[in-house]
């Protein structure tokens, strides 16, 4: 009995630990943005505020190290620890642009994101292409045209070519994360995927209805998610139960209607009716690209 209590305080002082860990970087985050800014903008810091600013973020890194080795010695795995230290909006965010980095890799190296053995892709990147070469031009441009201007700041030159440089390499990591992890098809579900933040499992068993229609206006509604491509959809899919597809910070968002494009919408919608004609339940309406026309008032007498 008191071992079990013992382990209870523990893991209560843990928690505790945890969040005054993690209270004290919120706190120290935003001055040392703050601080950064100063420094750049040439405001002269005194060297006790530098000091003390060193001081306090090198005992934040102890206190994340102790804080690491606590829980790995409670027995976590290292990415376990690591989720329970850092807040899942956080994690998310640098998942997201490690993901877009790797994506610029595998774009490269022309090694797409195929699933495993039995997956069918359907790519869904061409009608953007357009778009974001045209985005990462104006940038381009942009980064040249600063780089004259601030030319004789260093300081600013510097920080402005890097956060440039980024912003290029961002853009392309968009459109490399859309062109290398097309929507995938396996027996049992449909993987809808869009740059590097959408990846949502449909299970087949859920699907009630598969449209192909082209839609180019989507109002935002509750339990809807629409995935608009060059401002455009071309597959429908209604759901009988939500799934859930999370926001880029991690919050839940169940759906019942799909929206989503393809390359080939054809090619999709068909292989979507060869993986659901054993369902009688389901309905496969034919292809649709406008919707009805609205009927004239009758005439009045």
């Amino acid at each position: 009995m008191s071992g079990a209590t013992g382990a209870m305080a523990r893991g209560r002082a843990a928690t505790a630990w945890r969040r005054l860990v993690n209270w004290f970087a919120y706190a120290l985050l935003p001055a040392e943005f703050v601080l950064v800014v100063c420094l750049v903008a040439g405001v002269r810091i005194p060297p006790a505020v530098l000091t003390v600013s060193e001081v306090a973020v090198t005992l934040l890194l102890l206190a994340h190290g102790v804080a690491f080795l606590r829980l790995r010695r409670r027995g976590l795995g290292a990415r376990e620890a690591v989720r329970a230290l850092v807040p899942e909006p956080a994690l998310r965010l640098v998942g997201h642009e490690l993901r877009l980095m790797a994506s610029l890799g595998r774009w490269t190296a022309r090694r797409p994101d195929l699933g495993g053995p039995g997956a069918t892709a359907f790519p869904h990147a061409r009608d953007q292409a357009a778009l974001m070469y045209g985005f990462a031009f104006v940038c381009v441009v942009e980064t040249v045209g600063m780089s004259y201007l601030l030319a004789d700041w260093p300081v600013v030159h510097a920080v402005v070519l890097v956060l440039d440089v980024y912003t290029v390499l961002f853009v392309l990591g968009l459109h490399a994360a859309s062109a290398t992890r097309p929507h995938l098809l396996t027996g049992d579900a449909l993987h809808v995927r869009q740059a590097a933040h959408v990846d949502v499992t449909i299970p087949l068993e859920r699907i009630a209805a598969v449209r192909q229609e082209s839609l180019f206006s989507h109002a935002k509604k509750d339990g809807e998610l629409n995935l608009a491509v060059g401002s455009q959809t071309s597959l429908t899919l209604e759901l009988t139960e939500a799934v859930d597809a999370p926001r880029l910070l991690g919050g839940p968002r169940p759906v019942r209607v799909v929206r989503l494009h393809a390359d080939d919408a054809r090619a999709l919608h068909r292989a979507l009716r060869d993986a659901l004609h054993d369902r009688p339940e389901a309905s496969l309406t034919p292809g649709r690209t406008a919707p009805s026309p609205v009927p004239d008032p009758p005439a009045s007498a």
